[in-house]
């Protein structure tokens, strides 16, 4: 698959002092140039269904408690009437929560919890899956869901903006080399191999591999089929068992002015009968217990025998990445859902592809960034997986089609 990459137009320009821009519509609130009302709404024990008869910019669910119900927040949208209920939904309100956001409350018989979500192909029907839970299996985080990018509406904009200083990425390591076609104007894509040197990560119980190799070996695989494709430029973080602190994984990403940044991972469980893969994406609040279980442990791979080798503190407050980083994170939600889309043709995921965690690696507030957990070095099936040629190959395979894709689709749509 060839693709022409010489309109300048398909590489996000950067500047090392980046600058973001903040549209005004992120300092008041406006009516929507484009707004979705709710035309149909359909509810029962096992799944929700809201239809709209325009394209909304996103919605997002949480459930409350005392009285039992979940509410669904429609950003760019308009409330419509009433809804269909049967089962343990015993009722649906709705109304216009804020000038730009309507919500719909589904009145519950007993706790449950939204677990998944999709929008229809033409972003016009979203579809939640719904689970009766215990009293106590209640949580107030907030999901997102967002639309295909081609049928998402744009935020409402002014003609003026305001201008946040991101500051200096970080540059206390050597950049690496840039793999892949002699020209600037294509995409450049940074890999970062987690853990290493004196961080082993995951110790699997299976033969005792180590993380720091196996991921290491994956991402050098992804290299190598990127380069093969021609299509890209790609960078890695580390191409040898070196120890990076996480502000310099994507410190690197930054300063190269990376299009993309994958950092690369071999997850661990309790339950050695877990496997599969999963993507994650930023949040400042996990999706679930699992991701903020995750986010407190790979954040803490700074810190060895009691010492914290970072030395530095969050580049961006969360204040700031709530200005700025709004279209960097909806970018790497949608790039999660296509490697999860292109890579299940070659290897296994978990039932809940896609994952938010505050992992400090994905903080680049002008990057587009995910984390790829690749499998889990707790399961045997896994790591003979991860740990052959013919895996590593497959899982390279998976990797490299899905940021060709995104990149492919980005130059369409200009």
């Amino acid at each position: 698959m060839k693709f022409d990459w010489t309109r300048k137009a398909c590489r996000m320009h950067k500047q090392p002092m980046a600058l973001a821009t903040i549209l005004a519509s992120a300092l008041l609130t406006v009516h929507p140039a484009q707004a979705g009302s709710v035309s149909r709404i359909e509810a029962n024990s096992s799944n929700i269904t809201i239809a709209f008869d325009d394209v909304v910019e996103e919605v997002s669910t949480f459930s409350l408690v005392g009285p039992d119900r979940i509410a669904v927040d429609i950003r760019g949208g308009k409330a419509g009437q009433g809804g269909y209920a049967q089962g343990i939904v015993k009722g649906v309100r709705q109304g216009q929560f804020k000038p730009n956001t309507a919500r719909i409350v589904f009145d519950l018989e007993r706790p449950a919890v939204i677990t998944d979500g999709s929008f229809s192909k033409d972003g016009k029907s979203l579809n939640l899956s719904l689970r009766p839970v215990g009293q106590g299996q209640i949580s107030s985080i907030r999901q997102s869901f967002l639309p295909p990018t081609e049928f998402r509406a744009e935020p409402p904009r002014k003609s003026y903006s305001v201008k946040v200083p991101l500051g200096k990425p970080k540059d206390s390591v050597r950049l690496p080399k840039i793999y892949g076609p002699d020209d600037p104007n294509r995409p450049l894509v940074v890999i970062d191999a987690g853990h290493g040197g004196h961080d082993p990560g995951t110790v699997s119980p299976h033969g005792g591999t180590y993380e720091k190799n196996v991921v290491l070996a994956i991402a050098l695989a992804v290299r190598d089929r990127l380069i093969a494709g021609g299509q890209v430029r790609v960078a890695l973080t580390r191409d040898t068992d070196s120890f990076l602190v996480l502000q310099e994984r994507y410190g690197i990403a930054r300063r190269l002015g990376a299009d993309l940044f994958m950092s690369i991972h071999a997850d661990a469980a309790g339950n050695e009968s877990a496997s599969g893969a999963t993507v994650y994406t930023l949040s400042e609040v996990a999706s679930d217990r699992e991701a903020a279980k995750l986010a407190a442990r790979e954040n803490k791979a700074n810190i060895i025998n009691g010492v914290n080798l970072g030395g530095a503190t969050h580049d961006v407050s969360s204040i700031l990445i709530d200005l700025t980083q709004r279209e960097t994170m909806n970018i790497s939600a949608d790039f999660a859902k296509l490697l999860h889309r292109e890579a299940s043709q070659q290897m296994s995921f978990r039932k809940i592809p896609h994952r938010y965690a505050s992992l400090i690696v994905l903080k680049a507030p002008d990057t587009p960034s995910v984390l790829f957990e690749t499998g889990y070095l707790t399961n045997k099936d896994d790591v003979a997986f991860l740990n052959s040629r013919q895996g590593r190959s497959k899982v390279a395979a998976g990797v490299a089609r899905a940021i060709e894709s995104h990149f492919a689709r980005k130059l369409a749509l200009r």
